[in-house]
């Protein structure tokens, strides 16, 4: 499954890396319908994870190495499983127990319809019937009921759990959904969009998500944070809109927030060179820096988003140099350092809930969420004791471990080392870019500490400028940057 004490034993591999801060998804107990997310006691450890005292020797040895630790907030649900849905279904309608939730009548003579046309996240209907009647919303999963934040009882909830983590010791949260918790009033029907008839998923039109009373819950959040000096939280922001997205960013708001344009960005000049330009233009009247990914636990790696195989490499290894070189905070997908794909798994291995939320025909996130390999050739690779993985690792890894890319100073690894070290030099200060001429189909930048960033995706080769060659994606000793690559020059 991996574990508390695996990440714990993996700490020297980090810190050789280079990283600051590690970001530990939910371990917390849960029946895991969703990867975690659906938390039945967000101040606990789930057994097969470790216990609180495993999770205290994790924090207190990566605070020793000068690694931050930062843990998965789930305001925006629960799981059905925690004690107060088991409540709420018990108290019955009007109850105190199930004003903590989203519960409704439904509509039609005998409330037998939803109680408005919302749409899961996950596929289907984002409202369930119970027992007597009623239906209560879960924007995700039904495991994952949705909790009311009009609710007071909810709200001062939230923050004895972040209390409870900082007092322990972390320095911080990734709020997952940052963007939901706050619901329109009357939860009125989604209007589908006139040229597609389908729901939107982003701006105005989608009522399920940022809406502006959701700024109250984040400065009650932050509230909390001020009170525990060098912490801070990053929001799951999968807000589109330039302004409405640094509206999260405020000064009494959260400290980051994940701007996802570069990991939904096509591989071409303009998309590349529009991802960085609306990120920098978000944060820009805010106290906040840029928030970079390329990929996560929710979307494919890029490996594979890049074309997957040889090309989806070389094109990673220019991401990774492009990511890194701007202006901001740079966030790596484990296991992105070493170029993993991908892996096309079996349909009976499958757990991610929009599998069978979509009737089977969306084959979800697991792909995305394979072990990372670590040493030998056949699976686990290192990872567990076990040959069983909770998701299978395929053949044909031995090439991807850390054990094979650690010396071999070609391999993405030593790519994300090396760069991850210059990063931290006075050419990468200030938090600013300047576009630089550059021949068609090339991204060129400087930072103000002297850094210059070309990135090719013209189709053919290119003329490295003059300056110190820092290091490159791809073999640059003829003076040429090939396509798909990226360099770094110091002048």
């Amino acid at each position: 499954m991996g574990d508390l004490a695996g990440i714990r034993d993996r700490l020297p591999y980090l810190s050789d890396l280079g990283v600051d801060a590690l970001w530990i998804t939910p371990f917390y107990p849960s029946p895991m319908a969703d990867h975690g997310y659906d938390v039945a006691d967000p101040r606990d450890v789930e057994p097969v994870f470790g216990d609180l005292a495993g999770f205290d020797a994790l924090l207190a040895d990566a605070h020793a190495r000068g690694i931050k630790v930062t843990v998965d907030l789930v305001p925006n649900h629960s799981s059905h499983l925690h004690e107060w849905f088991v409540e709420a279904l018990a108290g019955g309608p009007g109850s105190p127990a199930r004003a903590r939730y989203v519960f409704r009548d439904g509509r039609g003579p005998d409330g037998a319809q939803p109680p408005n046309n919302w749409p899961s996240v996950f596929g289907g209907p984002a409202w369930t019937r119970v027992a007597d009647g009623q239906w209560y919303l879960h924007l995700f999963a039904p495991e994952q009921p949705d909790l009311d934040f009009t609710n007071p009882e909810v709200v001062t909830d939230l923050e004895t759990t972040m209390r409870f983590w900082l007092d322990r010791g972390v320095d911080g949260f990734r709020i997952d959904v940052a963007h939901g918790m706050a619901k329109p009033d009357g939860l009125p029907d989604m209007v589908p969009s006139a040229d597609t008839g389908l729901f939107a998923d982003d701006g105005p039109a989608d009522h399920r998500f940022d809406q502006d009373e959701v700024h109250l819950i984040h400065r009650r959040v932050r509230s909390v944070l001020d009170a525990y000096p060098g912490t801070m939280a990053v929001g799951e922001v999968w807000v589109s809109d330039d302004e409405r997205l640094s509206q999260y960013l405020r000064p009494d708001e959260l400290q980051l927030a994940f701007n996802f344009r570069l990991l939904t960005a096509e591989w071409d000049l303009e998309g590349l060179r529009t991802a960085v330009e609306h990120s920098l233009a978000t944060v820009a009247a805010t106290p906040a820096p840029a928030c970079w990914v390329l990929s996560n636990h929710d979307r494919p790696r890029h490996v594979t988003r890049y074309g997957g195989g040889e090309r989806g490499t070389r094109r990673a290894r220019a991401a990774a140099l492009l990511q890194l070189a701007l202006p901001g905070v740079a966030y790596v997908y484990n296991g992105d350092e070493l170029g993993m794909p991908d892996v096309d798994l079996p349909d009976a291995v499958l757990q991610d809930p929009i599998w069978e939320r979509s009737g089977r025909t969306e084959r979800g996130r697991d792909g995305c969420r394979v072990p990372v390999p670590w040493t030998g050739d056949q699976p686990p690779y290192g990872f567990s004791t076990s040959p069983d993985t909770w998701l299978p690792m395929p053949a044909g890894w031995g090439p991807l471990t850390v054990a094979a890319q650690a010396d071999d100073p070609h391999s993405m690894l030593t790519l994300y080392r090396e760069a991850l070290a210059l990063r931290r030099s006075a050419a990468f200060a200030g938090p600013s870019l300047e576009w630089l001429p550059a021949p068609d189909g090339c991204l060129a930048f400087r930072r103000p500490g002297g850094l210059v960033c070309l990135l090719n995706v013209s189709g053919a080769p290119l003329q490295v400028p003059e300056g110190k060659v820092l290091l490159a994606s791809a073999p640059v000793g003829d003076g040429r940057l090939p396509d798909d690559a990226a360099v770094w020059l110091h002048r």
